[in-house]
């Protein structure tokens, strides 16, 4: 070693408490490795992944609403100022009808009531002054209970519904959401509050045709905005959730609903201290007044109108919100040689007998009917009342009076589709016979005891079901509804084509006697499945709808069996008879000139008479209601047109004749290609002669299977009833026999009694006495033309 180069010092070696050299000056091969993730932990993400996944998801968000928002501009104002009408077609494209203009008046926050303000909010949105445009917990919830089936929820806040409202549309897609939501946020900037609930109240649609709320208070109440009471304006209130199904007026079935509806902003107003409990207690729902339709949907063309709009809304072609906003052309299936035809069989046969001035009663005779094309299910015709401007309520859609014993044959139809059999083994067909004792117990019912009136407490004794039929015998009908199973019938009805929420239809034996209270559409529907020999197509209304010239899609109208083919023909065998038979209750029906199979009824307290029949090629029914026009309470028809009482066999059977007679003008008349079931054409005649009220015949059958006569002999009867419509025409509506009466208004009046030996004095032209030897006589006639008493529907 040169003595130029420095000394080499030798480092000392680190003491165990002197740390050896820095980290830094450690090699590689001395460095801890992290060990390697292996197996299923591979794929756990590592804190690391997940707080940074985390963060890159929350700028990702609001790089996206910034976008949103300076993309998304406020638009101006849509076209629903002068938004298009809808025009409403026949079939061969001649008009209907066209919605007028907009019914809306635009008013100032400052003339609506605060009360009234406050009902909107207790109903929509009562954090609507201190909250945000959006309610991300509402939509959240909303979109939770759609998806959990418990109903679709807009989660909307008043802002975000009259952006809906004003600037966009009722389109339910995702883009007019975003658009909304963005909009909104940027409303709520540039407005206040009180301009958005302003200018949502004068954009809401409130049902009838009323656009905002100035609209709405003179459309349900008479009156402009400023005098509503909170009352009214917490109904108002509650329309804007459903405002069609929640007007009690038109829809009076759906009046429970409704009052729900009031009494939840009511109580809402309470709970945020808009009004005081005592105020609340004292304060008693205000029913609407009765709805006037403008002037340009008078006559039928009004009821046209609302029937078509519910048939689109309901089968979710369109929503109630999207079609009130116009421009579509709905060409319907109706045809305007039939629609006059009905009209004017309604007006010969029924309105032109009614005499306003001098009897009271007769402004309170309504009137609905229906024609059904069996083969496709297409409405042809549809009679709504008389006159939409001066009667409101289509009364060929209501749902609130009884259909009487134009259900029976539901009943039989269930029958022979379930091979039912009576209590004693027989099967039911039309000639098995059965007890007809009026106030009969039902046997084989454990729900308790039901006896059920015949009409006029007639008995008959041992009776076939054909016969029972043709005298609408209530007492055979409840136990046959028992032999079958109530909730067998309920079936058969709803598969024939009665909806499952019709009002009170229920499983018990009284469903034979029609309490249910279908719609005239919804019977006649039931009624086209049978003479379609039991094959059901859901109804149709609509034929095509267009807007802008771009078709909107319909419903595929398909066909499936409702019952079998001889459960249906068997039953049309049986209603041919209530219309042939001399003893039947329909036979004014003949006057049709086709084949034709029937049946008639009544609602409890005479409120409304039915009938309802068919050809091979149409079926028709037709109802005859009391409504009083001024409380619109259902009333009785007592000495409408000047009779005694109104029947089925009457003045709706005549109508159904001459409506029918006319539309088939011109086309070849076809009778029945009927396949009965086993046993059906196997004539049975009873012996016994029908015994008088309080008679009592054996309930256990004979050796031969078959009911014992009455032990008793006959006592006297008290007169015939419902033998026809007037004396001077197809016979009285008093006959003067004893037993020859029928129970549903029967026509011709010709029918004698076999137990009296005068002549009945309540009948009228055309009747005869009883001509059997016993001493019983007809019974008087004030005995018959007084209101009887309640009973069961017929």
């Amino acid at each position: 070693m040169s003595s130029d180069e420095p000394e080499q010092t030798p480092e000392p070696e680190p003491t165990p408490e002197q740390p050896s050299a820095s980290p830094q000056r450690q090699t590689g091969k001395n460095k801890k490795k992290r060990p390697r993730r292996t197996g299923w932990r591979r794929l756990i993400p590592t804190w690391r992944m997940v707080v940074g996944g985390l963060i890159g998801f929350v700028l990702l968000c609001i790089g996206l609403f910034a976008l949103g928002y300076f993309l998304v501009h406020i638009p101006a104002a849509n076209q629903a100022a002068t938004e298009q009408s809808n025009v409403y077609l026949y079939a061969d494209g001649s008009q209907i009808a066209r919605d007028g203009t907009t019914n809306r008046e635009n008013v100032s926050l400052a003339q609506v009531p605060k009360s009234v303000q406050r009902t909107v909010l207790a109903a929509e949105d009562r954090d609507f002054y201190s909250e945000s445009a959006i309610d991300p917990k509402a939509m959240l919830r909303a979109a939770w209970n759609t998806a959990t089936g418990k109903g679709t929820q807009s989660g909307s806040t008043i802002t975000q519904q009259y952006v809906k409202n004003y600037y966009l549309g009722q389109e339910q897609t995702i883009t007019r959401k975003v658009k909304e939501f963005f909009i909104a946020i940027k409303l709520d900037r540039e407005k206040s509050k009180d301009d958005i609930l302003e200018g949502y109240l004068n954009t809401s649609y409130f049902g009838r045709n009323a656009y905002g709320i100035q609209a709405a208070a003179q459309a349900y109440y008479g009156v402009d905005v400023e005098k509503l009471t909170t009352a009214q304006g917490a109904y108002l209130a509650a329309l804007l959730n459903a405002p069609s199904a929640y007007d009690v007026v038109t829809h009076p079935e759906n009046r429970q609903r409704a009052v729900a509806r009031w009494n939840y902003v009511m109580d809402g107003m309470v709970k945020e201290h808009w009004l005081s409990a005592d105020e609340r207690a004292s304060t008693e729902f205000p029913t609407p007044l009765k709805a006037r339709g403008p002037s340009g949907l008078s006559g039928q063309r009004g009821y046209i109108r609302d029937a078509v709009r519910d048939y689109l809304t309901e089968h979710k072609i369109l929503d109630e919100d999207t079609l009130a906003a116009g421009g579509y052309r709905i060409t319907t299936t109706l045809q305007k040689p039939k629609q006059d035809a009905f009209v004017k069989a309604v007006d010969d046969q029924l309105m032109s007998k009614l005499d306003q001035k001098n009897r009271k009663v007769d402004r309170s005779v309504r009137a609905g009917g229906v024609a059904i094309d069996p083969a496709t299910g297409k409405v042809l015709a549809m009679y709504g009342g008389i006159g939409y401007t001066k009667q409101y309520v289509n009364n060929a859609t209501r749902r609130d009076y009884q259909v009487g014993s134009t259900f029976k044959p539901f009943v039989f139809a269930g029958a022979v589709q379930n091979g039912s059999t009576t209590q004693d083994g027989r099967v039911i067909t039309p000639n098995t016979l059965y007890d007809g004792t009026d106030k009969r117990p039902v046997q084989g019912w454990n729900g308790g005891t039901y006896a059920p009136e015949n009409e006029d407490n007639r008995s008959y004794g041992p009776i076939t079901v054909r016969t029972a039929t043709d005298k609408s015998v209530n007492a055979v009908y409840a136990q046959m509804a028992v032999d079958v199973g109530p909730g067998k019938v309920e079936r058969t009805a709803i598969d024939l084509g009665l909806p499952k929420d019709t009002p009170d239809l229920h499983p018990y034996p009284s469903i034979a006697l029609g309490p249910a209270t279908a719609s005239v559409l919804d019977m006649t529907e039931a009624y086209a499945t049978l003479a379609n020999h039991g094959r059901h197509g859901t109804y149709t209304l609509v034929a095509s709808v267009t807007k802008n010239g771009t078709k909107i899609d319909l419903p595929r109208q398909e066909t499936h069996e409702a019952v079998t083919r001889e459960a249906a023909d068997t039953t049309t065998s049986m209603l041919r008879s209530v219309v042939d038979s001399s003893n039947g209750t329909g036979t004014a029906a003949q006057a049709a000139d086709r084949p034709a199979a029937g049946k008639t009824g009544t609602a409890e307290k005479d409120t409304a008479a039915w009938f309802a029949g068919y050809t091979p090629d149409l079926a028709t029914v037709v109802a005859v209601m009391g409504q009083d026009p001024d409380t619109a309470a259902h009333v009785p028809l007592y000495h409408a047109a000047g009779l005694p009482r109104v029947n089925g066999g009457g003045f709706p059977a005549q109508i159904w004749a001459q409506f029918t007679k006319k539309a088939l003008a011109g086309t070849e008349a076809t009778d029945f290609d009927l396949e009965l079931q086993d046993g059906a054409e196997e004539p049975v005649t009873p012996t016994e002669q029908p015994s008088s009220p309080g008679t009592t015949p054996s309930t256990s059958p004979s050796a031969s299977g078959e009911p014992t006569a009455p032990t008793s002999p006959p006592a006297a009867d008290t007169g015939g009833l419902d033998g026809g419509t007037t004396g001077d025409t197809a016979g009285g509506q008093v006959t003067g026999g004893t037993t020859g009466a029928t129970t549903d208004g029967g026509t011709t009046g010709a029918t004698t009694g076999t137990t009296g030996t005068t002549a009945g004095t309540g009948g009228t032209a055309g009747d005869t006495g009883g001509t059997g030897s016993d001493t019983g006589g007809a019974g008087p006639l004030s005995a018959l033309t007084s209101p009887s008493s309640p009973r069961s529907p017929r």
